[in-house]
């Protein structure tokens, strides 16, 4: 089984950094990369979007989404973003 490796984008660096993301991080690096690792286009809390973002998934985490993107051929789930529910799909 492959495992894919975690880039994160420069956009959700900085969001995350800022104090209404950052409690998050530690759940993201322990709980959500370890399966996105693994598996990162199936999951409970994982979804594909529809329409214009067709390649993006989303990863539920309680009132937030975690927005990724895969590239099969270089084997990389690309982290774009982070938002709050009633924000996201706005």
């Amino acid at each position: 089984m492959t495992n894919y490796k975690i880039a994160e984008t420069a956009t959700f660096e900085k969001k995350i950094k800022s104090k209404k993301y950052e409690f998050l991080y530690q759940k993201i690096k322990n709980y959500v990369y370890p399966i996105l690792r693994k598996n990162p286009h199936f999951g409970p809390n994982i979804k594909k979007l529809k329409g214009i973002y067709k390649k993006i998934y989303r990863f539920r985490l309680g009132d937030f989404r975690l927005f990724y993107k895969v590239s099969e051929e270089k084997v990389i789930v690309f982290i774009i973003d982070i938002e709050a529910r009633k924000d996201a799909y706005k």
